[in-house]
């Protein structure tokens, strides 16, 4: 046989070779050896096979125990019960001294979703990676122990953490949002759950890519929400039972945005404003014409809001944000015109990239944002009256990165988010260092802090931590 019929064979044999694999390998059904099971004969836990569509809100509860406190202060919902992040309180804050002194602290699911304090117990929302579910915990303010958990299956995936928002409490009622949107109503007491509203099936929004960061605003036991959906912008329900009240219809074709609602008011008119993807709008917050658009404005329109807005005088409200935004300035007058009085880059005057400024003492006070320039992650106060010129300024090495800021007792506590804390006394146009500790080895420290009965809750993307401050 010669080279040329050798070849030839080899060929011919290489082809029927694949040929019959390819036919046996369409031919073979393997399914002769498989048993049909009935559901949940694998041993899942219950609910793990939910997907994004099928959510129970609420579905699930843990009773831990049972705890009687005799605290009676309170951190009812973001920034406060008066939306300030102001603090004047009745127990003399331990300053100088020696450390604050850490009482408990709480591993958590990665996220940036801070507390809510009321007599003697904690609250947060959380997220367990590995049985994809949002869960609403109580604990004790002195002790950390976990009393209760209520939670569902939600399947998310990490997008710089999971759950941002921070519950609205009262007597009665905690109402939480999660990161998709899912609204859970709940007894404080026993964690008994109450009414739950999916915001993506009943109004069709559109959350944000960093997922809902909008915190619930309960104004005189009415919920105000803002879906944002394609016919609703925002509603205000019975916190005792869900029920609608009223509407607002998104005539604006807003999106949601990062932004929480304030209340305001603004020429002495009761007012919801609200800072969307799209436009600023005010919406009545009078009782006798509640959800009514009064007035908006698309003359600034940020991609991504974070902040909220911040009054600062009777007719003017003040905006920054993200991402090259910077900040704004607005007026409203009397019969609803809105004007922007001054519009700028985060290089030229005071701009926060996601936490609110604090307004006292006719200061604006912030972290400046990483494209801020000479100031970029310092924390700095600025006049409403002159927004690019700072009555003061942090040190070089007090850079604050996205880290909160809250005001108690004329001091200012801002963390690193890093995990170190720092204290400035405030005085007229200037602030004084007066204390700094780490308190904690942190990573992404951005949740806001709250405060009760002498006791700072703080946290970064694992942790929550207690410390006594007084």
């Amino acid at each position: 046989m010669n080279e040329k019929q050798i070849i030839k064979s080899i060929t011919t044999l290489t082809i029927l070779v694949f040929t019959s694999a390819i036919v046996g390998w369409h031919l073979y059904s393997p399914r002769q050896d498989f048993e049909i099971q009935a559901p949940g004969a694998d041993n899942r836990p219950k609910g793990l096979e939910r997907k994004a569509d099928d959510v129970k809100i609420g579905e699930f509860f843990m009773h831990y125990a049972d705890v009687n406190s005799t605290l009676t202060g309170k951190w009812t919902a973001f920034r406060g019960a008066a939306s300030s992040n102001i603090v004047e309180t009745k127990e003399k804050l331990n300053i100088k001294s020696e450390d604050f002194q850490e009482l408990w602290s709480i591993e958590t699911g990665e996220g940036h979703a801070a507390p809510v304090i009321y007599n003697g117990k904690v609250y947060f929302l959380d997220y367990n990676e590995q049985l994809s579910s949002d869960a609403l915990r109580c604990f004790s303010l002195e002790t950390g122990e976990e009393l209760w958990r209520r939670w569902y299956r939600v399947p998310i995936k990490r997008n710089h953490g999971f759950s941002r928002t921070i519950p609205a409490i009262g007597d009665n009622y905690i109402i939480s949002i999660g990161p998709n949107g899912h609204v859970m109503c709940c007894d404080p007491h026993n964690g008994d759950l109450k009414w739950t509203l999916d915001m993506q099936k009943e109004y069709h929004s559109e959350i944000p890519f960093w997922y809902t960061g909008q915190c619930p605003l309960v104004d005189d036991e009415t919920l105000v929400l803002v879906p944002a959906g394609d016919k609703v912008l925002m509603t205000g329900l019975n916190v005792q039972t869900g029920e609608a009240l009223w509407t607002t219809p998104n005539t604006l074709n807003y999106k949601m945005s990062h932004s929480s609602v304030m209340k305001m008011n603004i020429n002495k008119v009761a007012t919801y404003v609200y800072a969307g993807i799209g436009g600023i709008c005010g919406i009545s917050a009078n009782k006798t014409t509640p959800g009514q658009l009064l007035w908006e404005t698309n003359e600034w329109q940020p991609s991504v809001i974070a902040p909220s807005p911040v009054q600062v005088s009777t007719n003017r409200f003040f905006m920054v944000a993200g991402y090259g935004s910077g900040g704004a300035l607005f007026q409203v007058n009397n019969s609803g015109n809105v004007k922007v009085l001054d519009s700028y880059k985060p290089n030229k005057g005071i701009a926060s990239e996601q936490q609110t400024p604090i307004f006292y003492n006719n200061m604006l006070l912030c972290v400046i944002p990483k494209d801020g320039g000479s100031l970029r992650n310092k924390m700095v106060a600025f006049s409403p009256n002159d927004l690019h010129n700072p009555l003061w300024s942090s040190a070089a090495d007090e850079r604050f990165g996205l880290g909160p800021y809250i005001v108690i007792d004329n001091k200012l506590f801002a963390l690193k988010d890093d995990g170190e804390l720092y204290v400035y006394e405030i005085q007229n146009q200037n602030l004084t260092l007066i204390k700094k500790q780490r308190v904690m080895d942190g990573i992404d420290a951005w949740g806001p802090m709250a405060y009760a009965d002498g006791m700072l809750v703080l946290r970064d993307a694992h942790t929550v931590k207690c410390f006594k401050i007084n």
